[in-house]
């Protein structure tokens, strides 16, 4: 019994650790890859320092190499001036830098296998990272693409709605509007018309528009003509 109490508080523990992951799954992926681009950025600076080291280590090399030369010279000199002596000295130099050579070959060897490792590695990481990050950038998206649609689906559906049916009332009153001042120029178009008309008829532009006196009289008098 005990230890089936033991494996329900497990289970239970477990499952709330998923929980608590999937709740805060986006910082803590934000974290992880901040984390991996550090540890990236170290191995970089591995590698950079393995190079360096390695240059280092080509020049020592020259430098043997130009004293086991320079070394030789001397001996062969020494030997055929019969100084036995000075020819082992510089015998027993040149041995002793021998050894450095090989010393360093071998160094300059294991340096070039590691730098090309680090830099293979380097290179996958640095893959992976950017796959990593390319997906945070997806998974935000989505995540923000998400909340939408969940903020559409529930109250924010109404207010859309609502604001759809309220753009319409605005439109059907700013038609409204422009209709009456349509309506209103027209009536006002000849009122306007027929003032100025008025106006260019008594100063004599055009025909008059209503008789004058001297009109009447002389129609009356003809009348009167004609009767007699």
């Amino acid at each position: 019994m005990f230890n089936l109490i033991v494996t329900l508080l497990r289970g239970r523990a477990y499952d709330a650790e998923q929980a608590f992951v999937d709740r805060h799954a986006m910082p803590l992926l934000s974290q992880q890859i901040r984390d991996a681009a550090q540890r990236i950025q170290y191995a970089r600076h591995a590698v950079a320092v393995a190079i360096a080291q390695n240059d280092q280590e080509k020049k020592q090399y020259a430098t043997i190499l130009a004293r086991i030369a320079d070394l030789e010279t001397r001996a062969l000199a020494a030997l055929a001036q019969h100084s036995e002596d000075l020819a082992r000295d510089a015998a027993d130099a040149i041995a002793y830098l021998e050894a450095e050579r090989d010393t360093s070959e071998k160094a300059q060897a294991q340096f070039t296998t590691a730098i090309t490792k680090l830099k293979a590695i380097l290179r996958t990481a640095e893959a992976r990272l950017q796959e990593l990050q390319r997906g945070e950038r997806l998974a935000r998206a989505t995540q923000e693409a998400q909340k939408l649609d969940i903020a559409v689906a529930g109250s924010g559906l109404a207010t859309l709605d609502e604001a759809e049916e309220t753009l319409g009332r605005l439109r059907d009153r700013q038609h409204q509007s422009d209709t009456i001042a349509s309506v209103l120029r027209d009536m006002d178009s000849p009122s306007r018309t027929a003032g100025i008309v008025e106006k260019l008829a008594n100063a004599g532009c055009g025909a008059p528009l209503r008789s004058s006196a001297d009109d009447v009289l002389a129609r009356l008098r003809a009348r009167t003509n004609d009767a007699a």
